[in-house]
């Protein structure tokens, strides 16, 4: 449902040319706005100006963004209304960094990522102020440059700012991604869905990327799907002794949602096969993190996560 507001942003640039970042840049430009899709490697932006960026799968889209950058001291030059953060959360201090230049009335940063406390690095930078933080749920393969695959996509996605000043920006950008079919709902509970969100990565992406399976291989094995009911409900524990409310009906809602994710490789399978680093510290080291804090136990999660750093390493 469209909620009322001010604020209408009308020019968009999205940082990282992956997956995830090129199907809202995709969205958004098929919306009819202007998208500028920023990557450090120019070979992911090329095709994204021509043939566009092309979405098949649950969706099926094509579309060509306004314009592409391998800087982001481009973006600061001419900027936009709303920058859509969707690279890997090991970038983000070196993003956050280099936006700080951007910060300036009506101007404001998403953290679309997965990932525990994303926003609060970007929000160290930028201010309070400046930053929301979404919960998306949608699956993706890269199939070529800007050629990507969507192997589920489970709407609504939910967004909320860091600060109340900020609320009427939040729910103007919740209309138009709403409108371009990136149906996101404005919440005031964002902090709970981002745990409910990354206790279940913290299973599945994990131990896919330690066993080289998909989803479904896990599910089906019952050796491997212990493991990951031991994480589910460790990070349960962890998140209930830190006071974020999962809810009651959890647990059954988290192992049905696995259960139907299908024959797919997560990121984190995605990023140890492409050798690159995870975001394994983001996910399960916070549940590790936080579990510390609230003096719970973590072996499960401490123990996968070494795992999955020591094949980065490699």
């Amino acid at each position: 449902m469209k909620e009322e507001c001010n604020y209408r942003p009308t020019k968009f640039a999205v940082i990282g040319a992956g997956p995830v970042g090129a199907i809202v840049a995709a969205f958004l430009s098929k919306g009819g706005y202007d998208v500028t899709l920023c990557d450090i490697i120019p070979s992911l932006l090329e095709p994204a100006l021509n043939p566009g960026i092309i979405i098949e799968g649950t969706d099926n889209l094509q579309a060509r963004v306004a314009r592409v950058t391998t800087s982001v001291d481009d973006l600061i030059k001419d900027p936009p209304d709303v920058i859509i953060v969707t690279v890997k959360a090991t970038a983000l201090p070196l993003i956050a960094s280099a936006l700080e230049g951007f910060v300036g009335e009506g101007r404001y940063v998403v953290s679309w990522q997965n990932g525990i406390d994303t926003e609060l690095v970007l929000a160290q930078h930028l201010g309070a102020k400046s930053v929301m933080r979404a919960v998306v749920n949608y699956g993706c393969v890269p199939l070529n440059p800007c050629h990507i695959r969507v192997a589920f996509h489970h709407r609504p996605h939910y967004l909320q700012e860091l600060d109340s000043q900020s609320k009427d920006a939040a729910i103007g950008i919740c209309n138009v991604l709403t409108e371009c079919g990136l149906d996101t709902h404005h919440t005031d509970k964002i902090t709970d869905m981002v745990w409910r969100k990354t206790v279940m990565n913290s299973c599945m992406n994990a131990i896919c990327a330690v066993t080289g399976k998909t989803m479904v291989e896990i599910i089906i094995d019952p050796i491997l799907f212990s493991l990951v009911d031991a994480l589910i409900k460790e990070g349960i524990a962890v998140a209930r002794a830190n006071e974020f409310s999962l809810g009651s009906n959890y647990y059954p809602y988290c192992v049905n949602y696995i259960k139907n994710a299908g024959n797919h490789k997560p990121s984190m399978l995605q990023d140890i096969e492409a050798k690159r680093r995870t975001e394994v510290d983001f996910i399960n080291g916070k549940i590790v993190e936080y579990g510390a804090q609230a003096g719970i136990d973590t072996p499960y999660n401490t123990m996968i996560r070494g795992l999955v750093k020591a094949l980065e390493s490699k």
